[in-house]
């Protein structure tokens, strides 16, 4: 107890995750991880499989000149990455704070200190 009152204490016992609980976690995520490079690597694997089979995606015009391929390397990737990355982010966090648990929340007082009907 320090001279102002607050506890040092790391908390209770029963607020700590069990080695078993990790590891399930840790094999969920590596799940979702694995899930998200393999979409990844489709997508920009894909973009040159599609110059090679189909001759539109290259040679065919969109807005200002730009071929598909272009318009799909120059801004549609970005995209996808963004939201590639968004998507991942989101799960590995839902999936996490779900099987772990997040930081304990405390629920709101009303001005007197007591918790609301």
């Amino acid at each position: 107890m320090r001279d102002d009152g607050h506890d040092l204490s790391l908390g209770s016992a029963d607020e700590h995750d069990t080695p078993a609980e990790v590891d399930a976690a840790f094999r969920t995520l590596r799940r979702v991880a694995v899930g998200h490079v393999a979409v990844f690597a489709g997508v920009v694997v894909g973009v040159p499989l599609l110059t090679a089979a189909l001759d539109w995606w290259s040679q065919g015009r969109l807005f200002g000149g730009m071929s598909p391929m272009f318009a799909m390397t120059a801004f549609g990737l970005y995209v996808f990455f963004f939201v590639l990355c968004l998507a991942a982010a989101t799960l590995s966090n839902a999936v996490e704070e779900r099987m772990l648990g997040g930081p304990t929340r405390e629920a709101p007082h009303d001005g007197d200190g007591t918790l609301p009907p």
